[in-house]
């Protein structure tokens, strides 16, 4: 398994990520999640869709909440061609408590504490904390990764507008 402490950092300390992450060009990794009802999921559930998914570590924390509540309000602005999926390792619970509470409704929050699947296969697992890097990786209506930012430092916000250009130019 490849593992990596140069890409990433939390708090000024470097992180191991584990996993292979897909490049631009690459075809998508299928992924299993489970959903606030502990359905699973999987990359095939939203087929045909623009996927942008956006990664964090937890809920409970201030910049992963502020991450949720920014793509929430972008969803407003895209078509219905796009889905915003938000992965953390948070339980389906807490994921659906926050949303709940906030109000919302346009991201759709999906787990990956049980397998860490998506971690590993996109490379965002934090090995020290089994916890997943904050980031966003945008997958075309053909299952094809479009763009991959790995956040350099966790305690930081991704870069929303260089996501959403990348969305519009696949609209």
């Amino acid at each position: 398994m490849r593992k990596d402490n140069t890409k990433v950092t939390f708090k000024g300390g470097a992180v191991t990520l584990l996993g292979t992450p897909p490049s631009a060009g690459d075809k998508a990794p299928d992924f299993k999640l489970i959903d606030k009802s502990l359905a699973p999921r999987s990359l095939a559930d939203y087929s045909g869709r623009i996927k942008v998914i956006a990664v964090y570590p937890s809920i409970d924390t201030g910049v992963c909440a502020a991450q949720n509540r920014k793509f929430n309000a972008l969803a407003t602005q895209l078509s219905s061609d796009v889905v915003v999926l938000s992965v953390s390792c948070d339980l389906p619970f807490a994921q659906a408590r926050f949303c709940a509470a906030e109000g919302l409704e346009n991201v759709v929050t999906l787990s990956d504490h049980k397998e860490t699947d998506f971690g590993l296969k996109y490379g965002f697992l934090i090995e020290e904390l089994r916890l997943l890097a904050r980031g966003t990786v945008i997958i075309d209506k053909n299952d094809v990764v479009r763009y991959v930012e790995f956040v350099p430092e966790i305690a930081t916000e991704p870069d929303y507008e260089a996501a959403m250009k990348v969305v519009e130019s696949l609209v």
